[in-house]
């Protein structure tokens, strides 16, 4: 497992650096973490070159890659350098799998700017882009050499943002602690302890990637909610003409988790009352968001290259008690278009 270090960055990043002998070193960064975020790295590291995209899950594909490894290359950066991600979900991603498949891997460390990142996507070494259409479907299993936690980054982020990650602390919770999930679902979102529920959140994917580091079996269950909430959150993305509709990671998996709590308990793996608890507490922290008609049948459809799924059958993990999570469970377009139809207030329990 890496090296996962949550304290303040100018004790954790130079006392890694001073750990190794790197030949170079790149940090990689996207428009907002390079104005609000890299101001506070810089000074704590060495001779560096920069590399800066634009921000946003569209810019994850492989003509920014290219633009990766390109500039790599004209540095003649060899495998004896180190990358540093600064950012998100989408620079942790992408510039873990630049730095992971460049000159067949390089070392590379994450430095996560947002909640999102923080408790989950810089954790466990999946790497990816998207392509075509579809979200983290070209990628490997690759561990960092450190994930480097401050939680001072949260301060940088915009509401949205914080309430985005969020969903992958409840996601948490559902999956592997019901006391945890008892205790947040109580408070506001503005009243949470951010940094008790990093390393909260930390813990249970460490625990659960160290058991099981290539998603053959008990990892699957922190796909709980992105079956369709991965569906749902590229749809709005690529959907024409409704750019406004785009919704962040944490809204989609949102989604995800009400619509495939409601069929885990058609399934009878939960009871009502906690259904009841799922639906009420992410309606009020996120709100409803609007799936129209027209959109169910693509919603669909895009579940049908979900990562999950074995002989063209639909897999899901899907909670089966408070704290629990049961995984590769079946599930068919019927039950998926009942689960919208719930989330949209169409189906009663």
């Amino acid at each position: 497992m890496s090296q996962v270090s949550i304290a303040p960055l100018a004790e954790s990043l130079p006392a890694f650096l001073e750990s190794a002998d790197y030949s170079a070193i790149t940090l990689i960064a996207d428009n907002h973490t390079y104005r609000h975020c890299y101001p506070l790295v810089k000074p704590l590291l060495p001779k560096h070159t920069v590399i800066r995209i634009k921000a946003g899950e569209e810019q994850k594909n492989l003509a920014t890659c290219e633009q990766i490894w390109h500039t790599l290359t004209r540095a003649n950066v060899d495998r004896h350098a180190l990358v540093l991600n600064l950012g998100g979900g989408v620079i942790g991603d992408m510039g873990g799998f630049c730095a992971a498949t460049y000159k067949r891997g390089i070392a590379f460390v994450q430095l996560p700017t947002t909640l999102l990142s923080q408790v989950d996507a810089s954790v466990g070494g999946k790497l990816g882009i998207d392509f075509q259409g579809f979200k983290n479907h070209i990628g490997i299993f690759q561990l960092p050499d450190a994930v480097l936690i401050d939680a001072a980054f949260l301060k940088t982020l915009p509401e949205r943002e914080l309430r985005s990650g969020f969903a992958e602390v409840i996601k948490h919770c559902l999956i592997a602690d019901a006391a945890m999930w008892n205790t947040i679902r109580v408070r506001d979102l503005d009243e949470q302890d951010w940094p008790a529920l990093i390393r909260h959140s930390v813990a249970v994917k460490e625990k659960i990637v160290l058991e099981d580091p290539r998603e053959q079996s008990v990892r699957k269950t922190l796909n709980f909610g992105h079956t369709l909430g991965h569906a749902v959150e590229t749809y709005f993305l690529t959907k024409p003409g409704k750019t406004s509709q785009r919704l962040l990671h944490g809204e989609a998996i949102a989604v995800g988790m009400i619509a495939e709590a409601y069929i885990a308990w058609k399934k009878q793996l939960i009871d009502e009352s906690l259904l009841s608890q799922i639906e009420e507490y992410l309606f009020a922290v996120y709100g409803r968001v609007r799936i129209a008609p027209a959109d169910i049948e693509p919603i669909l459809n895009l579940t049908l290259q979900d990562k999950k799924n074995r002989n063209s059958q639909v897999r899901m993990a899907l909670p089966d008690g408070p704290g629990h999570c049961a995984y590769d469970v079946p599930v068919t377009a019927v039950e998926m278009r009942r689960a919208l139809a719930f989330y949209n207030g169409e189906e009663a329990v």
